[in-house]
């Protein structure tokens, strides 16, 4: 007579996460990049607000040269292009560029002559928006508003 073999069950084993696991892994991810990204941008736009001052303070000290020059500021025709173009008064551009840069979310930067509260000139930063007024990425930063 043959002998009968048992067979053993043996447990299934898993080898892959389920649905329900990857999506509350997902959602876990999602929510640590939200934080993060949140606090990265606000770090990201305190920079650009610095960096926007520093760039005032360089056309600020640029513009005092212009005077030396001319024994004048710039108009508003020649606004801050004034502080690049070469002539027999002024032998050199007053900036490392040859250009007047942008600010630094790509906008203009706005010069004014004579500038507000009896001022010989000012220069705004828009912000973000490149529009007058706003807060946080969108404020305005004015050149009469660094201290000297």
């Amino acid at each position: 007579m043959p002998c009968k073999q048992r067979h053993s069950i043996t447990p299934i084993t898993r080898r892959a996460f389920s649905l329900v696991e990857v999506m509350v892994v997902l959602v876990l991810l999602g929510l640590i990049a939200s934080v993060v990204t949140i606090n990265v941008r606000g770090s990201i736009i305190k920079g650009k607000q610095n960096a926007a001052r520093v760039q005032l303070g360089i056309f600020k000290e640029a513009i005092n040269q212009f005077y030396i020059y001319h024994s004048r500021y710039p108009n508003n025709d020649e606004g801050l292009e004034a502080l690049v173009t070469v002539t027999d008064d002024q032998p050199e551009s007053l900036l490392d560029s040859r250009k007047v840069p942008k600010d630094p979310w790509g906008n203009d930067y706005q010069y004014n002559s004579p500038g507000r509260d009896e001022l010989n000139f000012e220069i705004i930063c828009l912000g973000a928006d490149g529009r007058s007024g706003g807060d946080g990425a969108n404020l305005d930063i004015a050149s009469y508003e660094l201290t000297q």
